[in-house]
């Protein structure tokens, strides 16, 4: 039985372009009686990760039917372990530079929507670049800042030199990247219906090369019209994708700290040039003050196996405690003592052979999706890359970025 239905306000239709000189008044849909209305194209995102929740929000919010599938936790490796330093045009003059500017954009944005400031400590930043040259005594308060007047914020009381600004409130900002992930999740489950799985992806079914679902290490199966693999560094176990790209890890180690007095340590990031007492080449740790009063430090980063679980990542004492001599050379508020050391820890960062993400149909395989590789701007690109993907999946093509 077929019926004669007035068209509805749907908030986007696509209509043939033989039929665009019609009014929209005089347009009627046919509808079979057995299928009332288009069934949405389902999709299993696998990752739980800033880049797997990302597509996942758009993908639902777009009408897609969403099962996230993660193996842990949400954010539970690099995307709730990293910095959440956001850039709009550090990567100029790169291929991802248009990523990134598109990135910074939507974070902006999603900030707006999501209460950001509040949700998950979005914020603008001042950032500069600092050279350090540490102490053979055994805190910051031991040597003077050398730098007399300068840009340079009051609490970075240490033997800090040649500050220069490197990023303004208008091109530098920051989030932190566990609470950024879980809201953004929060909202896609809430509102748009995205379901979420707790289980290890084994494989990707398929069937006359196309794709069906995806296999989990227990035996259920979620069906899907399109799978994306979005597993960071773990993306590499699946054997469909080991001849097309590699994907290797780094390991980067942070801590963060908790000062007495939160309320002096103003928002401004530091890229450091940091000289060890012992001699050596430099190192580049960075520092992020957090709105949540905490301060972040990272760096000590190197190249290194992936487990089979997140959970099994530790850090090295030795890079912690060349982080924590980090934090005592930049500021008095960051010794022991005059701040608590909340958490130590690392993850891994997962890169690809030319340092650029691989996103994009996977050869060969019809509706198979991969988005891996960011690197240390995971955080960044997050957001246009999860929009980039969603109308890869549910369009064809991308119009956000060129993914070329």
């Amino acid at each position: 039985m077929l019926l004669l239905t007035p068209s509805l306000p749907f908030p986007s239709i696509s209509v043939p372009t033989k039929f665009l000189h019609l009014k929209s008044s005089s347009l009627f849909l046919i509808r079979s009686s057995s299928m009332d209305t288009p069934q949405p194209k389902k999709v299993a995102v696998c990752g739980g990760g800033v880049i797997g929740v990302c597509t996942a929000y758009f993908l639902s919010k777009n009408g897609a039917a969403v099962t996230l599938i993660e193996q842990s936790s949400i954010a539970c490796a690099a995307s709730g372990r990293a910095g959440g330093f956001l850039a709009l045009d550090w990567c100029d003059g790169g291929p991802v530079a248009s990523l990134a500017r598109a990135s910074f954009n939507l974070h902006c944005s999603l900030a707006e929507e999501l209460n950001g400031p509040q949700s998950y400590g979005y914020r603008p930043l001042t950032t500069l670049s600092v050279s350090v040259t540490e102490s053979s005594l055994s805190s910051s308060s031991s040597a003077s800042n050398q730098t007399g007047p300068g840009p340079l914020p009051s609490w970075v009381d240490g033997p800090a030199k040649s500050p220069r600004t490197i990023g303004s409130t208008s091109s530098t900002a920051q989030v932190h990247p566990q609470l950024f992930t879980k809201t953004l999740l929060s909202k896609a489950v809430n509102e748009y219906g995205v379901e979420v799985v707790i289980g290890k992806a084994e494989r990707v079914e398929l069937a006359e090369g196309k794709t069906r679902g995806v296999v989990l290490e227990d035996g259920r199966e979620i069906v899907a019209d399109a799978v994306l693999l979005a597993l960071g560094p773990w993306t590499k176990r699946f054997s469909l994708l080991g001849s097309i790209f590699t994907i290797y890890g780094i390991k980067a180690h942070s801590i963060v700290l908790k000062p007495k007095e939160p309320d002096r340590i103003t928002p401004h990031a530091l890229f450091l040039t940091y000289y060890p007492a012992q001699g050596g080449k430099p190192m580049d740790p960075e520092v992020y003050p957090r709105p949540t009063g905490e301060v972040y430090i990272c760096g000590m980063s190197a190249r290194a196996e992936v487990p089979d679980d997140p959970e099994q990542i530790t850090p090295v004492p030795e890079s912690i405690n060349a982080l924590k001599r980090v934090a005592a050379s930049v500021s008095s508020h960051l010794v022991e003592g005059e701040a608590a050391v909340e958490t130590e820890q690392a993850c891994i960062l997962p890169c690809s052979e030319d340092d650029v993400p691989i996103i994009g149909e996977v050869p060969g395989i019809k509706g198979c999706y991969v988005a891996t590789g960011h690197s240390c701007w995971g955080i960044l690109n997050g957001p246009a890359t999860g929009a980039a993907m969603a109308e890869l999946i549910l369009d064809g093509h991308a119009s956000i970025v060129d993914l070329s």
